[in-house]
């Protein structure tokens, strides 16, 4: 296999989704991106690919409302799913998407995983908790990154890190891993959430 960041770096755009229906039907396998609106999932998209670009941007949290495909390799996707949990989206938008992300992730046969992102000094809100629920009762392996570990001390970091562990054991049947990841500095988890899509990756190509 490919060192991963040089597989990373050939990620392309796919496709935008509006609804089920609408999803890839040569996916093989897929691996999803979720998080409130305003965790930084596009930004850790983009460093995981080592692309600037990859994933827009935005200042204005609930810019995301639609399912987008990125091809790693034929077959194999990396989705980013409208972030959640934006209070100024219109709450039909909301219910809509809500209904989506639902029948995501009760249908959706070649999801192996989910990523999701929490914001390292808000984890765990009612609705991140929702969402892990979702992914209990699917038994899909969730992964989770902390985001904006670099906004606190090391010492915070580490501390909120052992917190987010021991709610997950306490609260959640299926194991649930969870790392410190930051956007702005890469020597804060770029490299295990590497190995986690690695590792994915490589299980397809075996």
């Amino acid at each position: 296999m490919q060192p991963i960041r040089n597989l990373l770096r050939k990620t392309t755009f796919a496709t935008s989704a509006n609804g089920l229906n609408q999803l890839p039907e040569d996916s093989i396998g897929e691996i999803a991106f979720a998080g409130r609106s305003n965790a930084g999932k596009s930004s850790a998209l983009n460093l995981l690919t080592g692309q600037k670009n990859l994933a827009r941007t935005s200042k204005t949290p609930g810019r995301t409302q639609l399912i987008n495909y990125f091809t790693i390799q034929e077959g194999l996707y990396l989705v980013d799913l409208p972030g959640y949990g934006y209070a100024k989206v219109p709450l039909p938008m909301r219910e809509h998407w809500q209904k989506i992300l639902q029948g995501y992730f009760e249908t959706r046969t070649t999801l192996d995983g989910l990523i999701m992102l929490m914001d390292s000094r808000h984890p765990l809100t009612d609705l991140d908790r929702q969402m892990l629920h979702w992914c209990e009762f699917q038994e899909l392996p969730t992964h989770i990154l902390l985001t904006k570990a670099d906004k606190l001390s090391k010492s915070e970091a580490n501390n909120t890190l052992f917190k987010v562990r021991k709610s997950l054991e306490a609260d959640f049947t299926t194991p649930i891993t969870v790392q410190l990841f930051s956007s702005t500095k890469p020597e804060i988890g770029l490299n295990e959430a590497l190995d986690y899509l690695g590792s994915w990756i490589s299980h397809h190509e075996a």
